[in-house]
């Protein structure tokens, strides 16, 4: 079976492939979407979603044409399969939401700039809320942040499944540069105790969430 093209996930069919472009956060301008609009119609793409992680998948083209797709949009894959960050999602908090508490957009670009596509044990979700509403479903991504009137509250460890599991509450009251320096360490000591495939809840649930927040915090 000869490889997919790049940045592209073969569709139930067997026949047609599906790409994500990469868009920080799901924002976009109107140049880019201009150049989406005319891809999509000059290739018949019989799809075009926006995703649960604030992304864009256009579904349905023919493996001959996704690199000139590509190619058009001047744009690169997000992250969608793999064991790795896939998504970093971020509701727009203070930027112009009456109800945001913290900058969850000025967070999420951070983030996304140093984290997306890093590889590591299992698939990897981060959630950034600007308030306590958590619009960007923080309690059920591997990394989550919840903003309060005193600063990030940062949950680890969950994920929506079968099975959900809520995260739990590793730290509160931080600012934008120590809640950066937590995801490293939440990403760094995942990597050193996970085993492979397992996501970072489970890991927790393996070797307790009490363990797993020494680890951290020290």
């Amino acid at each position: 079976m000869a490889d997919a093209p790049r940045g592209a996930v073969l569709q139930r069919d067997n026949e047609t492939y599906a790409i994500i472009p990469k868009l920080k956060l799901g924002l976009i301008d109107a140049p880019t979407l201009r150049k989406l609009a005319d891809v999509i119609e000059k290739y018949q793409i019989p799809v075009a979603k926006i995703t649960g992680s604030m992304r864009l998948a256009l579904v349905g083209m023919k493996a001959e044409d996704v690199e000139p797709i590509w190619n058009e949009l001047g744009m690169e894959p997000a992250p969608a399969v793999g064991p790795c960050v896939r998504s970093v999602q971020a509701c727009p908090g203070t930027a112009v939401c009456k109800m945001g508490k913290q900058d969850s957009l000025t967070l999420g670009l951070e983030l996304d700039e140093k984290f997306s596509g890093k590889e590591l044990p299992s698939k990897f979700k981060i959630g950034i809320s600007g308030c306590p509403f958590c619009c960007a479903e923080s309690y059920v991504r591997d990394l989550g942040f919840v903003g309060k009137a005193k600063g990030w509250t940062v949950v680890v460890g969950g994920f929506g499944s079968v099975k959900t599991r809520v995260a739990d509450e590793l730290a509160e009251g931080l600012d934008k540069d120590e809640a950066v320096k937590l995801a490293e360490k939440v990403l760094e000591v995942y990597s050193e105790q996970a085993k492979k495939g397992e996501r970072l809840g489970r890991t927790i649930d393996r070797i307790s969430f009490e363990q797993f927040k020494k680890l951290v915090l020290g």
